[in-house]
């Protein structure tokens, strides 16, 4: 089971929208589990405090209360998940353009959301 790593633009995302193809992931990406960074449930909690974005930080601190939390430290959220990702393996999911092409220069593997369908982006080595 390969573990995908989600930041807090995914997650948003995954929790205010519907998916199209999320029941059949497993069958287009092979056996996944989606993980939480801690760093990343602290993140949706100050954001959870400015008014314009309570409500869908409400929704996503719901969604992830069924996905497994994970230990990550760090000052910066994304440079900790690009870290952990490269010393224990797995898949960054996140929405962020910048996040992506710095995950695909180091080798590493992107799984976004892409006309309302997860989709994985492969690495560029």
């Amino acid at each position: 089971m390969v573990e995908v790593v989600c930041d807090t633009s995914f997650l948003i995302h995954i929790a205010t929208k519907r998916i199209k193809n999320i029941s059949n992931l497993e069958t287009e990406i092979g056996s996944i589990q989606f993980v939480v960074p801690d760093i990343v449930i602290q993140e949706l909690e100050k954001l959870s405090k400015n008014d314009k974005k309570k409500q869908y930080t409400a929704l996503t601190l719901e969604f992830i209360k069924n996905l497994k939390v994970i230990k990550i430290s760090g000052m910066y959220v994304d440079k900790s998940i690009i870290s952990y990702t490269k010393k224990h393996g797995g898949i960054i999911a996140t929405m962020d353009t910048n996040l992506k092409h710095r995950i695909k220069e180091v080798g590493g593997s992107v799984i976004s959301i892409s006309n309302d369908k997860i989709v994985l982006e492969p690495s560029k080595i």
